[in-house]
């Protein structure tokens, strides 16, 4: 059935009219876009993004909504470096009151209540969790199952830290902020450690890494039906 209704919402566009834009760290940006009335998706999903204001090569890109459901505004974070793409760079060049478009979101990378949860961010893909972890606390619903968030960032920037911190206030929620992978590694064995075969795992951020992460999770006998993956990519 989300089949049909992701291909139903890749069909149907919509204008986004910028509000305001910020770095939120080093090479960091952050853009909020005036959320549609009609506009819905599940926290962790991604929408196809085209910029409409000027004709480039390749207009279009997913990225995940950073924003829960339950916020007003439709958030996109990305990393920008120097010499962006043609996309970034017109993402740049975007000023308050201009308008992209956006086709979804969609996708199944999403949360179920029905199992202890770890997510896995490596850098930008804490973007996917933020919005995840945004709409727990906006619903206000006691969680039956854990989730731990352990977020990598060799840089130590760690975005959304303030806002993930007053999130690991609320129960069952539980972040750990780590620079590297030994580490990572080390936490996820311990997750698996306690809870086995029980355990969803899900991974976000740049293609190599989730990889990585998805192998060392199959090499410790994690079935693959308990891994869920979102690979982000530079564009």
């Amino acid at each position: 059935m989300s089949f049909f209704k992701d291909m139903i919402a890749v069909f149907k566009k919509r204008e986004l009219l910028l509000l305001e834009r910020y770095e939120e760290a080093e090479g960091v940006y952050t853009f909020l876009f005036e959320k549609p009335d009609d506009l819905t998706w599940e926290a962790g999903q991604h929408g196809l993004f085209t910029i409409t204001h000027k004709k480039i090569k390749n207009a279009t890109r997913p990225f995940t909504v950073a924003s829960a459901p339950a916020e007003k505004v439709v958030k996109l974070t990305m990393r920008i470096k120097d010499n962006p793409s043609d996309f970034k760079q017109e993402m740049l060049e975007l000023k308050q009151g201009m308008k992209i478009s956006i086709s979804g979101p969609v996708g199944s990378f999403h949360l179920e209540n029905n199992s202890p949860s770890i997510l896995i961010a490596g850098g930008i893909g804490i973007t996917p969790f933020r919005s995840i972890l945004k709409q727990i606390e906006a619903e206000g619903s006691l969680r039956e199952n854990p989730i731990h968030l352990l977020y990598l960032d060799s840089d130590k920037s760690h975005i959304f830290k303030d806002e993930l911190d007053e999130i690991a206030n609320y129960p069952a929620i539980h972040v750990t902020y780590l620079d590297t992978r030994e580490d990572l590694h080390q936490e996820i064995n311990q997750f698996s450690d306690l809870y086995q075969n029980n355990g969803k795992y899900f991974i976000a951020g740049p293609k190599t890494m989730v990889e990585s992460i998805s192998s060392h999770l199959r090499n410790n006998d994690v079935p693959k039906r308990n891994i869920k993956k979102d690979a982000f990519f530079g564009y």
